[in-house]
């Protein structure tokens, strides 16, 4: 018995350490298992992190000229691409604020202006990273200084002009290639107000006018403009400013000078209003009123008329030195509309000017009174003929011929 009841007592006690052993084992393995789901850095949930999630590309933009570039050609382009990231917004400017134009497509920011020379122009870029963040940057560059800046006019702006002035653009020095010529006169523009069927064409390398068909309605509006900073007009030369203006056309005022029959007819709207007695210039290759349509240039009043513009000098036969008034240029070569009262025996009868068109004095000054710039002055009776870069001389083509004066005909 005693036996028996120790071994009984052995097999309980065996029992109740097995038991215990279970119930630790099992508290174990609850815990175990539920760090495995829970906590951050074991092997599943390294995996799970590592496939959820990429690393974030900031924006990278690529902008051409290159920061801190110096001597860029105003013809250049400016170029802003985005390597990565998405390109938002582009804004170029000068240092006076002035803004560049240019387009933003798939990605990259073109412009479609010009450049000015002798500028320093910020580029302002906006981007986003790959995960959508805002970011900014600005890049500088400078453009090159000419070795010759070119200068340009647009004339008789604000000015109520005559029927037959054509819209003029001068500049101060030639245009000196058919290519830079062409570029200028894509860039130009004239709004006419009716509107007036017409076109540009070179009188030479530096003057470029558009007139139209026929001559101008009166009350027609007139607006040139001329964007052309950054064009170059030859080796070293660019023009660095934008221009502008506007005239008027007045009264329609023609006047029509008979050399052979030493009279002028002065018209306006179609009416007679006078015809004047004068004396054209005498023959000779030097001497004779050259025929064809002119226009008055301008009205210049008190002029001292000098023969050695003509190439007579001082001491020779046929120099002269007077001073005339109500004076009208007509041609850059000295032909003038003027009084001349030491001629009026001649006047009406015979040709004695060294090649303007003498009147009365009160004739001249009431012709002076009634004209303007752009008034139509047509010559007829002469073997020597007015060639058309001697004034302003568009009306000395057919307008099918004046259309091939275009640097793009």
């Amino acid at each position: 018995m005693g036996r028996t009841l120790r071994a009984r007592r052995q097999l309980v006690a065996a029992a109740t350490l097995v038991t215990a052993a279970v119930l630790v084992a099992g508290c174990s393995g609850s815990a175990t298992g539920q760090s495995t789901g829970n906590v951050a850095g074991s092997p599943s949930s390294s995996s799970s992190s590592s496939s959820s999630s990429a690393p974030v590309v900031p924006a990278d933009l690529s902008v051409t000229p290159a920061d801190g570039a110096s001597g860029v050609l105003p013809s250049s382009p400016v170029v802003v691409e985005a390597k990565s990231g998405t390109l938002k917004s582009v804004t170029v400017k000068d240092a006076t604020g002035r803004e560049l134009q240019g387009s933003l497509e798939n990605g990259t920011w073109t412009s479609t202006g010009r450049l000015a020379p002798d500028s320093t122009y910020t580029v302002s870029m906006t981007a986003a990273g790959s995960d959508d963040t805002p970011s900014t940057s600005t890049s500088t560059f400078r453009t090159l200084k000419p070795a010759v800046t070119a200068t340009y006019g647009i004339l008789y702006a604000g000015q109520t002009v005559g029927i037959g002035m054509p819209a003029s653009i001068q500049f101060d020095s030639p245009v000196v290639t058919p290519q830079q010529r062409a570029q200028v006169e894509k860039l130009v523009t004239v709004t006419t107000t009716p509107k007036v069927e017409g076109h540009w064409g070179w009188l030479d390398s530096r003057q470029l006018m558009w007139r139209p068909k026929t001559y101008w309605k009166p009350g027609t509006k007139v607006t040139v403009n001329a964007p052309l900073s950054g064009v170059q007009t030859g080796p070293g030369k660019w023009i660095a400013n934008d221009d502008s203006a506007s005239f008027t056309v007045g009264s329609a005022m023609v006047s029509t000078v008979d050399i052979k029959r030493h009279v002028m007819t002065v018209t306006q709207g179609g009416t007679v209003l006078r015809t004047i007695p004068i004396s054209a210039g005498r023959p000779g290759p030097k001497t004779e009123t050259r025929s064809g349509i002119k226009v008055i240039i301008r009205k210049e009043g008190t002029v001292v008329m000098d023969s050695t513009t003509i190439g007579i000098k001082k001491g020779q036969p046929g120099y002269y030195k007077i001073k005339t008034e109500s004076a009208m240029r007509v041609t850059w070569t000295g032909e003038y509309l003027h009084s001349a009262p030491w001629s009026v025996g001649s006047q009406g009868s015979s040709n004695v000017s060294h090649g303007c068109v003498n009147m009365s004095p009160s004739e001249a000054a009431w012709m002076y009174s009634i004209s303007k710039a752009g008034d139509v002055v047509v010559f007829t009776g002469s073997s020597r003929v007015f060639q058309p870069t001697e004034g302003i001389g568009v009306w000395q083509y057919s307008y099918a011929n004046w259309v091939k004066q275009s640097a793009l005909a």
